[in-house]
């Protein structure tokens, strides 16, 4: 998925630039109201890297592995640096045996890493998912979440933790720290959401 490509699919300039025109032709795509519309695309643009970055980024080096997954290697005893900059090698150590994904052997931490507008991540997401969708063929070719399927999961993302809940109250710094909090799990990135979204719903009203 890129910005150019979502503009394909709503029907405007593919010119990779999100603006107002592009803004309120994905509202009324995706059905949106304006306030949903904005607490939305704010937060799916700060999480890919303003529309950018659609697939899990795992290239860590041995002292990174360390630091941000101890528990899977410094804690463990295992040797970061076997894993450093090995994508594959690093997702199915660290997303083994859970999500529903298999044990290490069977691939499938890499194979459902986290893609789309906001990471879906998981065997078991990625199946809820493609039922919720009506599409069986995600489970074989769980790229489809980081292309066509980018803002339909995050949709589903926003449906199944009922954020439209805080969305509905309106757009304000407590709505949008609040929405930021479910999202990310505490406030990282609040500035650049806070203005992402004040700045959208002010194209919108």
């Amino acid at each position: 998925m890129s910005l150019k490509s979502l503009q394909q699919k709503i029907g405007v300039t593919a010119d990779g630039l999100f603006g107002p025109g592009t803004m309120k032709a994905a509202m009324a795509y995706y059905k949106m109201t304006p306030e949903r519309a904005a607490h939305f695309f704010a937060q799916t643009a700060h999480e890919s890297g303003g529309f950018k970055v659609f697939s899990e980024n795992l290239n860590y080096s041995a002292d990174g592995l360390n630091k941000i997954f101890p528990k899977y290697f410094k804690n463990a005893g295992r040797d970061a640096a076997a894993y450093a900059r090995n994508p594959e090698k690093i997702a199915n150590i660290v997303y083994a045996s859970r999500m529903g994904n298999g044990d290490t052997a069977s691939g499938e931490g890499w194979k459902y890493r986290g893609r789309g507008a906001l990471q879906l991540t998981g065997k078991s997401n990625y199946q809820n998912l493609a039922n919720h969708l009506g599409k069986p063929e995600i489970m074989d070719n769980p790229d489809l979440v980081a292309n066509e399927l980018a803002f339909e999961s995050a949709i589903y993302f926003f449906d199944r933790n009922k954020l439209w809940d805080i969305a509905d109250k309106g757009v304000n710094k407590d709505t949008i720290l609040l929405m930021t909090k479910r999202i990310n799990g505490g406030t990282h990135g609040l500035a650049d959401r806070e203005a992402k979204t004040l700045k959208y719903y002010s194209w919108l009203k």
